[in-house]
């Protein structure tokens, strides 16, 4: 018995129609689109407003203007290098004296949900101050 030969073609499977861009390219404009706008900084500015708890010292100044596409863990950041505390030194950062947002949590994520009178309130401690 004699086997049929192999193809000299690898099977190759097109797109559905309906994912084809209609002129032939690959990608459609929309999605191009879409994409460059998630690309794009934010470039709105949030007011954070900086409240101590317990025994951690008092800034004195306690309103900023931070970007809101910026991560909660450049808010904290931040907030080390105004009070000149190092790495390690303890800092426990709330939202509203309620919770501690996660370090990925976006500043504009938090602003939109917990902001109070225009502000973003966030409070800080040297030790844990709830949960």
């Amino acid at each position: 018995m004699a086997l049929a030969p192999a193809s000299p073609e690898p099977h190759i499977r097109a797109l559905p129609p309906t994912w084809a861009h209609a002129d032939g390219g690959s990608v459609p404009q929309e999605a191009l689109e879409a994409l460059e706008t998630y690309k794009r900084k934010d470039s709105n500015k949030v007011v954070v407003r900086f409240k101590a708890v317990g025994n951690a010292p008092i800034m004195k100044q306690n309103f900023y203007k931070i970007t809101a596409s910026n991560r909660f863990q450049a808010v904290i950041q931040f907030l080390r290098k105004e009070l000149g505390w190092k790495q390690g030194d303890p800092l426990f950062t709330y939202i509203n004296l309620a919770f501690s947002p996660a370090p990925d949590d976006t500043v504009a994520n938090l602003f939109k949900s917990f902001s109070t009178e225009g502000h973003l309130i966030v409070n800080y401690s040297t030790t844990a101050a709830w949960g």
